[in-house]
């Protein structure tokens, strides 16, 4: 069989999709739940940081994931990911004020910060470079699927046996996650033994400057995500929704259908083509969402921005890696999950202190944000014609 007649679902890239479902069931099923959880610990006025929390710490361990995935491998530092979301689970019923909350979604972070920095570069390592796209489009898929099944799961569990144990139930898939990861193969051929100098960032160490044209589009596009995540829950109730997850699950299943076709055709007409197709669906979700007021326009308005998301994810991951060197692998993706992080938080903590709990002002916020993504427009056609004029 020649190189394009193999196939790219072997048994390793299978464990590994598997595994990354798992962990993103467990940190997703928390998400619709917590903003009324927040609120009858009397912390309401902090919903707000419920997702910036959690991102910032991600963030600022992206510099650490990165460095460690190069040089100590990519099996452990998926492992440290999932280990975070299995202590925190079982932390969660134990800290039940207000600043232990906080200080749980501060920790609660750095599984983000790890896992899916060397979930990216353990893909690459494994799948020919000309499909990365539909590979990296198949692995979101299940990702997503993760993301899918997590709030809906977590809120019937909440509706039946309460919110603790949903939390133990949570840490429960990210154990079974740690346990596929660590039965896995490393990929990293120069694995260096940890060290201290590990843990030493330098100025070069904390972004990959080749990919920062993927970071900014990233960073813009992904402040919609960080609305959508503190927000949407009191929305969805409001529109009479009794399942919280609902907007997610919609909202993962449109997203799952088109994530592993929009791979392909970034691997075959390029990404930045395709990205710019996702962030005009986007914007057309948000006007969608802030436009409903029943729960049928809020489903339609998941489904499109689904749609949008799906498209966007695999062809930004892909692109990151285009751009990337080899050897710095992981400080690349690292680059793109800090400009996620930053543009998840921003989104979730400003929109969230403007909200402060008066439901009318949802839609304003949501339609502001259409503003950021048509900037997100503008910059790609900009690096898009400058890219041309480079060339010739």
């Amino acid at each position: 069989m020649s190189q394009n007649e193999k196939s790219i679902y072997t048994l390793q890239f299978i464990l590994l999709c598997l595994s990354s479902l798992l962990f993103s069931s467990s940190f997703n099923m928390m998400i619709p739940e917590l903003p009324n959880y927040l609120s009858s610990l009397g912390g309401a006025e902090y919903k707000g940081l419920i997702i910036s929390l959690f991102t910032l710490t991600a963030a600022i361990s992206r510099p650490f994931s990165g460095k460690l995935t190069d040089k100590w491998g990519r099996v452990p530092v998926m492992a440290i990911g999932s280990s975070v979301c299995v202590i925190c689970g079982f932390l969660y019923p134990i800290l039940s004020s207000v600043s232990g909350f906080l200080l749980l979604r501060l920790v609660h972070g750095f599984s983000t910060g790890f896992k899916p920095t060397s979930t990216s570069a353990y893909v690459a390592d494994i799948i020919p470079q000309h499909r990365w796209g539909e590979a990296l489009g198949m692995h979101g898929l299940c990702f997503s699927i993760g993301g899918a099944l997590g709030p809906a799961l977590g809120s019937m569990i909440v509706n039946s046996y309460g919110i603790n144990v949903m939390f133990y139930t949570s840490s429960f898939l990210a154990f079974f996650s740690i346990i596929i990861v660590m039965n896995m193969k490393e990929t990293l051929v120069a694995k260096e033994k940890l060290n201290r100098s590990m843990f030493i960032i330098g100025r070069n160490d904390i972004v990959d400057r080749n990919v920062f044209p993927a970071g900014i589009i990233t960073f813009l596009s992904y402040t919609a995500f960080g609305l959508i995540l503190t927000l949407i829950p009191d929305w969805s109730e409001h529109l009479g929704a009794t399942n919280k997850g609902i907007f997610f699950t919609a909202f993962t299943v449109a997203s799952v259908m088109v994530r592993f076709g929009a791979g392909k055709v970034s691997d075959r007409h390029g990404r930045p083509k395709v990205i710019m197709a996702g962030l005009i669906i986007t914007s057309i979700a948000l006007f969608v969402i802030s436009a409903g007021r029943d729960i049928n326009m809020l489903l339609i308005g998941a489904g499109i921005y689904g749609v949008g998301t799906g498209i966007l994810s695999p062809a930004i991951s892909a692109w990151t890696i285009d751009m990337s060197n080899p050897e710095h692998r992981g400080k690349a993706v690292a680059t793109m999950y800090i400009s996620m992080e930053l543009g998840i938080g921003l989104g979730a903590l400003l929109g969230g202190t403007y909200y402060n709990d008066q439901i009318n002002r949802i839609p304003q916020i949501i339609r502001f944000d259409i503003l950021v993504l048509i900037l997100g427009i503008a910059y790609l056609t900009y690096w898009a014609r400058n890219k041309r004029r480079i060339k010739a």
